[in-house]
């Protein structure tokens, strides 16, 4: 439940279940980045009077998280297969997977367009980002997080930062299996994370990113484990000959990094007002670049 004082013009009427139009301009001190808000979806808590009679009044309301109206579109750059998804108001509008052989450069701004055009809507109607940080393929994350930086500062909207490893545990419904999404990381390595499903549907963390031989996490697996992320596509078989009885694979669409549930987590994220700095943030790299590797090969002092 989220708490806001809004302002409301002279003339409101005091009587509690009295409807009347009223200024939706919030005055909290950080307010979450939206620009709708339902008002259907507020309900009169109490009533002050702020300073000298026929002054402006205050209302106390409260709403309900999911009850804000706030367009998001949210992208995936962090692996070959590129995404873009729009919800309105928790509701998937547009989701599109991008799995050809294009460059993310080449057709990242094009799926955004198509999703806004097939949506009916114009860039003016997004209230807010959303962008996948990685890890996940050091070029791919670049390019998506540039692009959408452009757009924030075209627009003047957020921008929420999501992990690609929640959102691939996030496209596992409820489950009592322990939930473990894999990235191919390459040089024979996979990026990895812990996840379970605790009381009433919550997806939590077990563990914090990891980048390791796919040897060295399966001897982490002790249960009934579901293997999503298209490092599944790369280490089946080994997952398979190595946990038999307790490797669980979805169905292939599922290992894919979905935007609308980018869009999704994002629009979490930017409901409670955690937004990004457009200007500093970047994507999350677990382990320096191959660049990086060799400039310090180069350069030991």
């Amino acid at each position: 439940m989220t708490w806001f004082v809004i302002s409301s013009p002279e003339g409101l009427s005091s009587e509690p279940n009295q409807r009347n139009d009223w200024d939706q301009t919030i005055l909290t001190a950080e307010p979450p980045r939206t620009s709708r808000i339902s008002k259907k979806d507020l309900t009169l808590r109490s009533l002050r009077l702020s300073g000298k009679p026929n002054s402006y009044l205050c209302l106390l309301l409260e709403f309900d998280d999911w009850n804000l109206t706030m367009k998001v579109l949210g992208i995936d750059t962090s692996t070959s297969c590129g995404a873009v998804g729009l919800i309105d108001d928790g509701q998937v509008l547009s989701d599109t997977l991008l799995n050809i052989p294009v460059t993310h450069s080449e057709r990242l701004l094009g799926a955004v367009e198509s999703a806004l055009r097939e949506a009916r809507c114009s860039v003016e109607d997004v209230d807010g980002w959303a962008i996948s940080l990685g890890p996940g393929s050091f070029t791919g994350l670049r390019i998506g997080v540039s692009t959408v930086k452009g757009l924030a500062f075209a627009t003047g909207k957020s921008v929420a930062g999501v992990s690609t490893l929640d959102v691939l545990a996030s496209q596992v419904s409820p489950t009592p299996y322990l939930i473990c999404p894999i990235l191919d990381a390459r040089k024979k390595e996979v990026y990895s994370a812990f996840y379970r499903y605790g009381e009433r549907g919550l997806l939590r963390r077990q563990s914090g990113d990891l980048a390791l031989r796919p040897e060295d996490l399966v001897k982490k697996i002790t249960e009934q484990t579901i293997f999503i992320g298209d490092g599944v596509r790369t280490y089946r078989d080994f997952l398979f000959r190595s946990l038999p009885s307790l490797a669980i694979f979805p169905a292939a669409p599922f290992h894919l990094p979905h935007g609308s549930m980018v869009a999704k987590l994002g629009f979490e994220l930017l409901n409670k007002g955690e937004y990004l700095n457009v200007t500093t943030f970047s994507p999350t790299y677990i382990r320096p670049s191959e660049a990086e590797v060799k400039w310090q090969e180069t350069h030991p002092d």
